[in-house]
């Protein structure tokens, strides 16, 4: 299973007789499990199509500022955000990256939309450079490669061979299985968490009241997803139990196990609690459940309805003072005194942190895209985040736990 499962890749195409190869270069990296965009310079159709590229990457082929086929004196023109595309990507390769393409990326010469994504480009930037022998030699193009090497981004060193020019020697572009393998290599050496088993819960569950009816929450689960997901691209492997949810996720390093009860939530976590490192309980567990569940479907008789209920296992506390070397983080939503509530919760279940969700804080509760928490760690430190999306609040949970263990 490739490093690359999962990840949305940005492949840039610049103007060189080398662009036949990223044919191949789009099969492979849709063959690992990535998702690909790709962005053409406009000298680079000329040596291989728009059509082929978005046949093989099943998305539409990007080359200039404005949409091609809106009129150019439309009073509605759309274009093309570079600025989307570069935050939407986890990786961005260049490939093949001519001398031209080079230059521009090192000085900023942004005039076109693949430059114009490049300088936009949070994620980590590979470039394979094709070119002849002399101009890969060239002062200026080691220039750009010293520079491109100033900002973080990294080479993908070229091959020995025949080159256009019938000469032979240095600049032939890395052979497409030789531009994935590099990837990958590269990308598990920088993994934080490679290597580490991380058990997640999310989701509500749903406590039966009778064959139709449960009782349950307005969890959607999406933090949970989100921070399965942010674990699994930082190289861990995942073992996401999950109440009832919509959500899915395609990631190789995820394993996701579907549950309905509180009970059947905590029998899964044992399951996988010992041979994990770390436990995020992120799903929102009924505290209660009806004492019995009716065989049938309870018809309405009367004007009210009585139901007994009784307390469910704390699956988190639980596995907390269960624990031997785990990592153990939970979470806190609380309505009144937030702090001091989850502070106490700390001790009682034996945590190692807690995130604390108020549902007076505006943009944070269930249901929402965006978060705003407070991690409280075992010494009792309290710190106090923004609001921010799900996803952010996921990687920010998780340098927690890349702190543990390497800080």
């Amino acid at each position: 299973m490739s490093v690359l499962s999962g990840k949305k890749i940005i492949l840039g195409i610049s103007g060189g007789i080398a662009a036949y190869k990223t044919a191949a270069l789009v099969r492979l990296f849709i063959k690992a499990g990535a998702h690909v965009q790709v962005i053409m310079t406009p000298a680079s159709k000329d040596f291989v199509t728009p059509l082929t590229l978005s046949t093989l990457s099943k998305n539409p082929v990007y080359s200039s500022f404005f949409k091609e086929e809106t009129p150019e004196l439309s009073e509605n023109l759309q274009w093309n955000n570079h600025v989307d595309l570069a935050l939407w990507a986890d990786i961005m390769v260049i490939a093949p990256a001519t001398a031209n393409t080079l230059s521009k990326m090192a000085t900023g010469n942004c005039d076109n939309l693949l430059i114009a994504t490049y300088l936009s480009a949070k994620c980590p930037v590979y470039y394979a450079p094709a070119m002849d022998l002399d101009m890969h030699k060239h002062a200026s193009t080691v220039a750009s490669f010293d520079k491109l090497k100033s900002f973080g981004n990294t080479i993908i060193p070229s091959e020995v061979g025949e080159l256009a020019s019938g000469l032979s020697g240095e600049g032939r572009m890395a052979e497409p299985e030789n531009i994935i393998s590099f990837i990958e290599k590269d990308l598990e050496v920088k993994l934080p968490l490679k290597g580490k088993k991380i058990l997640v819960t999310a989701g509500p569950t749903h406590e039966s009241i009778d064959p139709v009816r449960f009782i349950g929450n307005h969890s959607s689960g999406k933090m949970g997803f989100d921070i399965a997901n942010a674990a699994a691209n930082l190289g861990a492997t995942v073992f996401l139990v999950s109440g009832p949810t919509h959500l899915n996720l395609s990631n190789n390093l995820i394993e996701i196990i579907r549950v309905e009860s509180a009970q059947e939530m905590l029998v899964a976590c044992e399951k996988y609690f010992e041979k994990s490192d770390v436990f995020i309980a992120a799903a929102a567990v009924a505290d209660y459940r009806p004492v019995s569940v009716a065989s049938q479907k309870i018809k309405k008789k009367d004007s009210r309805l009585s139901i007994e209920l009784e307390a469910t296992q704390d699956i988190l506390a639980t596995l907390g003072n269960a624990k031997k070397n785990q990592f153990v983080i939970g979470f806190a939503l609380e309505t009144e005194n937030e702090i001091e509530n989850a502070k106490l919760k700390i001790e009682k279940k034996n945590l190692d942190l807690i995130v604390l969700n108020s549902m007076n804080d505006q943009g944070a509760g269930f249901g929402k895209p965006t978060n705003k928490v407070t991690f409280i760690d075992s010494n009792l430190k309290v710190e106090q985040m923004k609001l921010k999306s799900k996803e952010d609040v996921a990687i920010d949970i998780l340098n927690k736990v890349i702190a543990h263990y390497y800080a």
